[in-house]
């Protein structure tokens, strides 16, 4: 099977994503929106512009089916009337603050013959029904390593007790005052750290040089560090965003609050259960169906099936 993959930009568990089809035989290309995309120099129009003749010149015919990827590649997805079209969601094109990009992400998803949400969280936002198939967690790369040895790769001072805040303190939606006033509110000496802009190879090892993962986000789909954290056996304390509470909510090493005071509490239990441990054992609470291969296997089988619908 040949699937053209439709990207505004790249992102870790995309990259994962098509390694994982491409193992169970699906020939993928990926067609991204031309230009380099950062915060601080968003793509234009015109680079828009230059993106749909690219989508058309890949040969639409050669393929089984269209794979969009992110509402903003809809309007590029229905420009090609000769394909089927599976519709992933990642989170903010469905949940964010812009109207304009929800409403584009609805009516991609009325129109695709499959849409495909990773979070049941962003269900309520989009009113229809839809396929659940959470991104998968490279389990070998995201593994408990021993504290010391992963501190002493990044160069952190041993001693300290961390909580990780594993997002660029700009970022508003991640909410790093919160971060920074729970820990101030906690009893416990904890030292927060934050983390952006590492290759991604090494966030295990950041993950596991800290005794907690803070998560503050005014909303997520995911977040998709609460699985990698969960894998490395790193506890972690978030607000009731994304799927945290629903995944996570009976998993031990994983702490919701809604209230500072409460993260507050959950962040000073955290740590001190870390400490009782001793030796600093990880203990993994992340469950096996959200591995990579899985997440691939069902991919797969969803394409066929849209693919044999749409014949």
């Amino acid at each position: 099977m040949r699937v053209l993959q439709l990207i505004t930009s790249t992102r870790s568990f995309f990259e994962q994503q098509v390694e994982a089809l491409e193992s169970q035989g699906v020939d993928c290309t990926v067609v991204s929106v031309p230009a380099e995309y950062s915060p601080d120099s968003p793509r234009t129009v015109r680079d828009y512009l230059r993106y749909y003749p690219e989508v058309l010149a890949e040969g639409l015919d050669s393929y089984d089916l269209v794979h969009a990827n992110y509402g903003l590649t809809v309007p590029f997805a229905l420009a090609q009337p000769t394909r089927p079209l599976v519709l992933t969601l990642w989170g903010t094109d469905i949940m964010g603050e812009y109207g304009w990009l929800r409403r584009l992400s609805r009516v991609g998803a009325r129109a695709a013959d499959e849409t495909v949400l990773p979070s049941r969280a962003m269900a309520s936002h989009l009113g229809q029904n839809y396929t659940h198939l959470p991104f998968g967690v490279d389990t070998d790369r995201f593994r408990p390593v021993d504290r010391d040895e992963a501190r002493k790769r990044i160069g952190w001072d041993t001693d300290e007790t961390v909580a990780l805040f594993p997002y660029e303190k700009s970022r508003d939606e991640k909410d790093y005052p919160r971060a920074r006033a729970v820990v101030e509110a906690a009893d416990a000496d904890v030292t927060l750290r934050t983390v952006s802009n590492v290759p991604y190879e090494e966030m295990p090892y950041y993950m596991n040089a800290s005794d907690a993962l803070l998560v503050t986000s005014r909303r997520e789909s995911g977040p998709m560090v609460v699985k990698e954290a969960a894998a490395c056996g790193l506890p972690v304390v978030s607000t009731d965003v994304g799927f945290v509470r629903d995944e996570f909510g009976d998993a031990p090493g994983v702490a919701v609050g809604t209230t500072n005071d409460e993260l507050a509490a959950e962040l000073d239990r955290t740590v001190a259960d870390v400490d009782s441990l001793g030796d600093r054992e990880r203990r993994r609470s992340v469950s096996p169906d959200v591995s990579v291969d899985l997440m691939g296997e069902r991919l797969a089988s969803l394409y066929e099936c849209v693919a044999q619908g749409a014949a």
